[in-house]
């Protein structure tokens, strides 16, 4: 007959387990529900003056936003040309901007580029970067989240992830030395630290509630942003 203590001591993987699963289903319930909870928004903003357009896109890891390249975008972020971001080129349809985690996000292209040490130090806590790019017309706007703001909420989105970037003494955003992805993005030191509450999807919904745009009031992970994307910004 075993012991009571070797019987014990077999049940704790189990519970563990069960208590992982647990939290892990409380999470991902909480995700969707606050999704549908709006956040302080400008009810005074018309939407027959909503003229500037803003999209969300997944990319490999999350959701960032693409901004129009057009004179004012391109004004607010010269400080990355000499990051090496060409904000004036040209041939630029939009600004693709996102915040995360920074041992993750330096390093993560793809999910195969995943480490380890960065799925950990996600989890438990990291500093966080500012990711800027260049893209150029999309091949699909329609595989795209699409946002209908005022000038005046537009600005105010420039103000909010202008306020995500950490500052030199001199109020210069920092570059990052870890490189890019490719010849025409860079990574910047930004404010926070990224957890699981606070993550670079929450940071989405948090930018656009500060904008004045009703948007979840937690949108932690994708389907957050899709969800609150459909009920409030989409008609759903």
């Amino acid at each position: 007959m075993k012991r009571p203590t070797e019987a014990r001591a077999r049940r704790l993987p189990a519970r563990a387990g069960r208590g992982f699963g647990l939290i892990l289903a409380s999470y991902a319930l909480a995700a969707a529900l606050l999704a549908l909870v709006p956040g302080p928004r400008d009810a005074s903003a018309d939407p027959a003056a909503a003229t500037v357009t803003v999209l969300l896109v997944a990319g490999p890891i999350h959701y960032d936003f693409l901004l129009p390249a057009d004179r004012t975008t391109r004004a607010r972020f010269a400080f990355a040309e000499a990051a090496g971001v060409p904000v004036r080129h040209p041939g630029a349809a939009w600004i693709a901007v996102g915040w995360g985690a920074r041992a993750f996000y330096t390093t993560a292209g793809t999910y195969a580029d995943v480490t380890p040490g960065a799925v950990l130090k996600g989890l438990t806590g990291d500093l966080s970067v500012m990711h800027l790019a260049l893209a150029g017309p999309l091949a699909d706007p329609g595989t795209a989240l699409h946002l209908a703001l005022t000038p005046r909420q537009y600005a105010r989105l420039l103000d909010a992830i202008a306020a995500g970037f950490a500052a030199d003494a001199d109020g210069a955003p920092i570059p990052l030395a870890a490189p890019g992805f490719g010849p025409t993005d860079a990574f910047f030191e930004a404010r926070g630290r990224y957890d699981p509450i606070n993550t670079c999807n929450a940071w989405i919904g948090q930018t656009l509630r500060a904008a004045g745009l009703a948007f979840g009031l937690w949108t932690p992970l994708p389907y957050s942003v899709r969800l609150s994307h459909w009920l409030w910004q989409a008609g759903g």
